[in-house]
């Protein structure tokens, strides 16, 4: 069950900016600082166990804040804590289920829940960037859309092609295979009526504990400024999703990332592989720094506030 209280993962001092969240709920606040740029983007192994050992002990069911979406793979630690059967929902504007090192990055960490046994589900929502488009998609988790492992429900997106590669079919892609391309044409929300499908996907969920993942850059930019892409839902379509969770199901711990921070990185090829990784035209780019705060900590109080009536 859900605790109400809060649990602070201080990497990069995004939420410790938010005076009004911190007033108004009990917090456990942990410092990362010191580790802020070793797992920006990234871990290794070694600082990956240190990250574990520091938590172990903390209230893994508590509505956990991680800062900034560059550390968005510490939810696979936190995932990691819970041995039951569980189905993993996750809002983001990417799908972070990349098969390329690194694989503990805030790229792959899906992949890498994946391996875990008592993981039944991953349900992927909002994920409209580039990384399922045409050729980018190569470098997907394909195989986890067997036997509807993983299921992704983008806003909107356009049918996606790959090379060589047959997509398995899936519930939730319709799927044109040929000899050399595959065509991948997707369930955007955007034409749905979105209660009466997230309902409907929810009661069929094989079991009915359910860890939830949400990454703010899936919000259009009046609800979150992040250093990525804007995404395409609104926080209404967000907050309705979450209440029908909530509602038909038992969430045993969430995650909160997307809040903003400057990148600052040790180490050339961290540095590198950021420049090329991170959009040039971020939501956050800009704005002034009290209002992108103003903007996510509103976001951030709206799903605090519904998580707990």
């Amino acid at each position: 069950m859900l605790n109400k209280s809060l649990r602070i993962l201080n990497f990069d001092d995004s939420i410790l900016k938010q005076e009004n969240l911190l007033s108004r709920y009990e917090k456990d606040i942990l410092d990362f600082k010191d580790l802020s740029s070793q797992a920006r983007c990234w871990v290794n192994i070694k600082t990956r166990g240190i990250i574990e050992k520091r938590i172990y002990g903390s209230a893994k069911n508590s509505i956990t804040f991680l800062g900034s979406g560059d550390f968005h793979h510490i939810s696979e630690i936190l995932i990691s804590q819970f041995p039951e059967p569980m189905c993993v929902i996750v809002f983001d504007f990417h799908p972070d289920w990349a098969i390329l090192p690194p694989r503990f990055g805030c790229g792959a960490w899906v992949s890498q829940i994946l391996k875990k046994k008592n993981i039944s589900k991953i349900i992927l929502v909002g994920v409209s960037s580039q990384d399922i488009s045409s050729f980018d998609i190569q470098t997907g988790n394909l195989d986890s859309l067997k036997s509807d492992r993983v299921e992704i429900y983008p806003y909107a997106h356009h049918p996606s092609l790959t090379f060589l590669k047959k997509i398995p079919q899936n519930i939730s892609l319709g799927i044109k295979n040929g000899v050399f391309f595959n065509k991948v044409y997707w369930q955007e929300l955007k034409d749905k009526n979105l209660r009466e499908f997230f309902s409907s996907l929810l009661k069929r969920l094989p079991i009915r504990n359910a860890y939830i993942s949400i990454d703010k850059d899936c919000l259009r930019k009046d609800f979150a400024l992040t250093n990525w892409e804007e995404g395409r839902l609104t926080l209404e379509e967000l907050l309705l999703m979450l209440k029908l969770i909530k509602e038909n199901l038992n969430i045993i711990g969430l995650d909160i990332v997307g809040d903003y921070s400057r990148i600052c990185l040790e180490g050339a090829i961290k540095k590198i592989a950021s420049h090329l990784d991170h959009p040039k035209a971020f939501s956050a780019k800009d704005q002034p720094e009290s209002y992108i705060t103003s903007v996510n900590e509103d976001t951030n109080l709206k799903i605090l506030q519904l998580l707990n009536s």
